[in-house]
C-alpha cells in the first residue's frame, strides 16, 4: 500500500483540502518547543497547522502509530490511532479544534459556517476521500471516536514540555 504523506504531497488537490479547510500541512512539522512523551515513548511531529499546533507520530512503526496533536497554548490530546483516521477527521470535521462539547449539534452549526463560507466543501471532501482511498464516517461517529481515542486511550500518551518538566493540558476531556 502507497504512503498517504506520499498520496496528500502528490495528489494537489488533496493537500489543498487538507490545508484548508483541514489546517494540516506536511511542511509544519517543527514543534517549535522541545516536547517527549511521558512514557519515553517516541515522538515524530510530522506536519502541523498555522495556529503552531503541531501533528506527532507516537512510538516506532510506519502511519499506523497514534497520532498527538499539540497545540500552541500547550494543549495536546491523542487524537487519531493511525494516519487514516486522521484524515478521515480532518475531511469530516475540519472544525474539530472548534468543536469543544463533541456533539453532532455543535459539528453542524460548525459545518453550516463552513459551507457558507465554502459551498463546495462536500465535493471538493469526497474528491479528496476517492483520492485517498478512504471511507468517510458521518460527523457524529467522527467525533465520537475522536473523544474515545482522547479519553480512553489518550492517557497512555501524555505529552510533557521538557524544558520545565510539565504536562500539557488534556485538550479533551472526560
Amino acid at each position: 500500500m502507497e504512503s498517504l504523506i506520499a498520496v496528500v504531497r502528490e495528489q494537489g488537490e488533496v493537500a489543498r483540502f487538507l490545508a484548508w479547510p483541514g489546517d494540516f500541512d506536511l511542511d509544519r512539522g517543527d514543534h517549535g518547543e522541545e516536547v517527549h512523551l511521558a512514557s519515553g515513548a517516541a515522538l515524530e511531529g510530522f506536519a502541523g497547522d498555522g495556529s503552531g499546533g503541531t501533528y506527532f507520530f507516537c512510538g516506532e512503526g510506519g502511519e499506523e502509530r497514534p497520532i498527538v496533536y499539540a497545540d500552541s497554548e500547550g494543549g495536546a490530546a491523542l487524537v487519531a490511532i493511525g494516519l487514516p483516521e486522521l484524515l478521515r477527521l480532518l475531511l469530516v470535521v475540519p472544525w474539530w479544534r472548534d468543536c469543544q462539547a463533541f456533539t453532532d449539534e455543535e459539528s453542524h452549526e460548525l459545518a453550516a459556517e463552513y459551507l457558507e463560507d465554502m459551498p463546495d466543501l462536500v465535493a471538493r471532501r469526497d474528491r479528496a476521500a476517492a483520492d485517498l482511498g478512504l471511507d468517510l464516517p458521518e460527523q457524529a461517529e467522527a467525533l465520537a471516536r475522536l473523544r474515545e481515542v482522547a479519553i480512553r486511550v489518550g492517557e497512555r500518551f501524555v505529552l510533557i514540555f521538557t524544558p520545565e518538566g510539565h504536562a500539557y493540558e488534556p485538550l479533551i476531556r472526560s
